[in-house]
């Protein structure tokens, strides 16, 4: 077994809110200057960057959990993962039909384009991607199920976008195989607050939106690899596979 540090919550150039300079290359350089040796690339209801940053990050020996962090009907924000580009399509054709038609707003919100790893303009997605889709929570983990996926209520401490603020509860019937929490949480407290997640493996990671903030904060797994079953294991504890740390 090996130790792997993991930022499973980097924003990219695709993401409005994200910095016009998370390309495929800075974000795989600046993970690898930190010391990161497994990321998660989850734009705001899209997944149309992964493939570049994983073609680029396979060339460098940097492990790459592809998703998106899906905004659902009641404005939770949950990270997804899947374990291959096909499954990947299936779930970005299921937010294509379920992302409103809102026009985005470049002077507002920013650009939402995604490029190659010479950072060359590939698409552009002119709807609105900090929209909420049109699907409950239940719904997209039923999706993410479906597809054999991984399923993280993201920054759950939050008081905007998380499942305790939006919900006020985790509904009985939801089974997330991990919960997020910023830096600024008081895990005792929060596990005080809301039991159910001392049956939950937590995890920290950056949020990035910028190149400085990756690999600020991240978890510590240990693991045979820095693969997506790997990772899912030891979100449940598994064949000696396990969260070691969060930083």
């Amino acid at each position: 077994m090996k130790l792997f540090k993991a930022d499973l919550h980097i924003h990219t150039v695709l993401s409005p809110c994200g910095s016009l300079e998370m390309s495929p290359k800075v974000i795989v350089e600046s993970a690898l200057s930190k010391g990161i040796d497994i990321i998660g690339i989850t734009d705001h209801n899209s997944t149309l960057q992964c493939t570049e940053v994983v073609r680029l990050a396979n060339k460098n020996g940097l492990a790459v959990l592809c998703g998106a962090e899906v905004t659902t009907k009641e404005e939770v924000h949950c990270l997804t993962f899947f374990e291959n580009f096909e499954k990947l399509e299936t779930f970005q054709h299921y937010l294509d039909q379920f992302l409103p038609n809102i026009p985005n707003d470049t002077e507002m919100f920013g650009h939402q384009v995604w490029v190659d790893e010479d950072e060359n303009i590939l698409g552009e997605e002119k709807r609105l991607l900090i929209s909420a889709i049109d699907q409950s929570i239940d719904e997209v983990e039923a999706k993410v199920r479906s597809l054999d996926g991984l399923f993280i209520p993201a920054h759950v401490d939050r008081g905007r976008f998380s499942l305790y603020s939006q919900l006020g509860f985790m509904p009985f019937d939801l089974k997330p195989d991990a919960v997020g929490m910023t830096y600024r949480a008081e895990v005792d407290k929060m596990i005080d607050l809301h039991p159910e997640l001392k049956e939950l493996t937590i995890l920290r990671s950056s949020d990035a939106h910028f190149p400085n903030a990756i690999g600020e904060h991240y978890t510590v797994f240990e693991l045979e690899e820095g693969s997506f079953q790997e990772v899912r294991m030891a979100l449940h504890q598994k064949n000696n596979r396990k969260v070691i740390e969060l930083v």
